[in-house]
This record gives structure tokens, sequence and C-alpha cells, in this order.
């Protein structure tokens, strides 16, 4: 919105109305939108909902922690705090930026119909598991589709010319092209192309290749957005680890975005992938606006609304930029979360299948694993990893959980460079 009025601004050559032509700034005004919507927000929320009396009493593991009367649903928070700022500062006809807005919007109203139903109609379950996946599944296949036919969605990608001199030289090709490849993280020449995976189909590999690509977004939309699901377990676990995978996210967008800064680092040009930075900003003011409330002791959860919404954005940008295997490192956490459940329920049902209670871990995800008192556990369970002798307070366990995840950004910033 305010894009195009600088535009017109521009045109009659106001003072001042060119900065809005800059990426970073609009960026930046982006993350600072963010910012103070989601504390003057945040607040105006947490009120309504304590004088509502809408809150959740979260399961605990130490009797002497309960938390009780902690409003939640407050997703809602950092979906509009990302919104806001998108709609005013970045480009609405770009598909990128429309990617990202819808997303959001749609997996918010998945993750808020489930916190209505356990909030409002005393559900604990929610909505079936089966009609989030299903939702997640949609929105997968939707982001795949869009991304093939969309003339917007295009790269230019890196040639590399031979000189007399025996030097080489890395160059982006003159025009875009409707490529279908992804990044591989430490390998030289390092872009996976989908179709030549598919090379057996003969004349048709091109559009199976566009088939596996689709396919391997709806697995990365479901299984990022479940894992994040999975790590909003303790205050400001998910807010603060999402805020520093959006950092990475920006970062890796942002090279993608700028022609010079591609050619360099011999990475895929992505024309009209900035507006990609703006949203991440946006992306990361809400979730460290939403933190001022959400760091322990909480003042309000996310919920679903928040969970789900951010696993999705997190896959999607990836998505856009090409740089979806990088999920597996930058993602990590999640990843490691996801698995320790898997593990978890295999391992258990393999042990009542002969008649033995085992578990891996003591309690799961993962990061309940290190809180949970001796007193708590099954004592008729054979555990395999005894966990610590003293159980840590969830604050200590959130920051390493995010120390991990700083680690985890910086080794995926460093495959720019180490290949």
């Amino acid at each position: 919105m305010l894009n195009e009025l600088f535009r017109l601004l521009q045109e009659s050559n106001f003072p001042g109305a060119r900065l809005f032509t800059y990426t970073s700034f609009r960026a930046l005004s982006a993350i600072v939108l963010a910012l103070l919507i989601s504390t003057i927000f945040g607040e105006f929320f947490i009120r309504y909902f304590r004088k509502r009396q809408i809150s959740e009493t979260l399961r605990d593991f130490d009797k002497t922690n309960l938390k009780v009367g902690v409003p939640t649903m407050g997703g809602l928070i950092i979906i509009v705090s990302i919104l806001i700022p998108c709609l005013l500062v970045g480009r609405l006809s770009n598909i990128y930026m429309i990617l990202l807005l819808a997303t959001t919007v749609w997996l918010g109203v998945v993750g808020f119909a489930d916190d209505y139903i356990k909030t409002f109609k005393k559900n604990k379950d929610g909505i079936p598991g089966k009609v989030k996946i299903v939702a997640q599944v949609i929105l997968g296949l939707l982001i795949g589709i869009t991304l093939y036919l969309s003339p917007q969605a295009v790269m230019r990608e890196n040639v590399t010319i031979e000189h007399p001199n025996q030097q080489t030289e890395v160059v982006h090709r003159s025009t875009p092209e409707k490529l279908n490849k992804t990044t591989i993280p430490f390998i030289k020449n390092h872009n996976l192309d989908y179709s030549e995976i598919m090379s057996f189909c003969g004349e048709y590999k091109d559009i199976a290749g566009w088939i596996l690509f689709v396919i391997v977004t709806i697995f990365i939309v479901t299984a990022v957005s479940n894992g994040a699901n999975l790590n909003d377990g303790m205050d400001g676990m998910l807010a603060g680890n999402a805020a520093i995978i959006g950092i990475a996210l920006a970062v890796l967008a942002y090279v993608s975005s700028h022609v010079n800064w591609a050619e360099y680092l011999n990475i895929m040009f992505l024309p009209g992938s900035e507006e990609v930075v703006v949203f991440c900003f946006a992306f990361i003011g809400a979730l460290i606006g939403f933190l001022w409330y959400n760091s322990f002791p909480a003042q309000v959860f996310m919920g679903d609304t928040g969970s789900l919404s951010i696993g999705g954005i997190i896959a999607v940008i990836a998505i856009l930029i090409h740089k979806e295997i990088l999920l597996v490192l930058l993602c990590g956490i999640f990843v490691v979360e996801n698995l320790s459940v898997i593990l978890q329920v295999a391992y258990f049902k393999q042990g009542k299948r002969k008649g033995i209670r085992q578990r891996i871990f003591r309690y799961t995800p993962l990061h309940h694993h290190y809180n949970v008192k001796d007193e708590k556990l099954d004592p008729e369970c054979r555990y395999l990893l005894k966990g610590p002798k003293q159980p840590m307070h969830e604050a200590k366990i959130t920051v390493r959980f995010w120390i991990v995840t700083i680690i985890m950004a910086a080794i995926t910033l460093m495959t720019l460079k180490i290949r």
C-alpha cells in the first residue's frame, strides 16, 4: 500500500520518496513496525483474554511450577504483526510475497481452529490430526503448482566462462529462466536439478521433475510445520528458535535477490525475491516482539495458531529461495524433536510386542527429557537414556536450545563459502 503511494510521490519528484525503492529500507521498516505492533497489540490481547478468562493450563512436570490461567492463541499476535507491515511496505503484486502471506493466513486459520476447539469447546484433542495433515498437504501442493505456473518465479543460473589465460569467471545468464533446481550444501557446482533426477522418464523428465518438486514441497511443509509444533513446549522456546532461523533465511534470501552477491557467492540469482527479505524481517520482528510476553514466565502461549504458522512460513521461505535441503541443518532442532517422538513411539511398540515396558527418552519431545523429575517416571519402565541427575529449569533448556540453533544457523550460512 505505502509502496504504491511512494511510487506516485517519486514520479512527482517528492523529496525522500526514492527511499522505498531500497529493499533494506523497506525491510528495516517492516521489522520496526512488526516489533511495535507485537508489543502494543500483545498487551491489549493479553488483557482482553484475561478479562474473558480465555486461558490454558499447561501440562506440567513439576507441581510447584503449574501454569494456570495463561492466555492462549497468542499466535494471533505474531500473525497480525507479520501481515500489517507486509501489507504496508511489501509489493503485493510479487508472487513470493503473495505465497508467504497466503501461507501465514492458511496455517493461521488451521491453528486457530485447533485452539478454538481446545479452548472454547473444551476438547483437548482439537481438530483431528488428519485434518491438519490434509491442510498442510494442500498448502504444499498449491505452493509447488504456483511456482511451476507463475512467470515471476524464475532464476538466472550461474555460467562458468573459461578465459584464454586459464582463469575462470562465474557470471549469470543474461535472461531469467524457468529452472527446477535447488542448492546442495558443501558441494561445488552445487545446484541439484529435479529434472535430472527424473531423467529415466525420457522426454517427460521436465514435467516429472516438477512433480517430484511438488512432492518434496508437500513433505517439507508438513515436516517443518509439525516439527515447529512439537518444539513449542516451553516458554520462549519456539519463538526464539524461529527468530534465529528467520535471520539466517533473511541473509540467504538477500544474497539470492542481489545479482552481485549471487554472482560473487556463485549461487542462483532469483529476480523478485527481495520481497522474501521484507517478509523475513517482519517475521523476525513479530517473533522478537512476541518474546516480550512469551519469555519465562510466559504471559501468553502462542498455541497452534502460532506454531503451525511459524513452521509453515519457515518451510515456504526456504522453498521459495531454493534452499530447502539446507533446512536439515538450519532446522536441526525441529528435526531432532520430530525424530525423538518417532523413535520413542517405535521403541515403545517394539518392547510392547515383547511384553517389556521400555522407552528411549524420559519424555518426548526431546526438550522435556531434561526437566522430568525421577518421581514422575514410570517405575516399571526401562529407559535407555537416563537424562540429567537433576532436572534442568526450563529457562536453561530454552536458552541452550537457542544456542544450538545459533550454531546450526552459522553452519548454514557457512555453506555459502564452504564447498
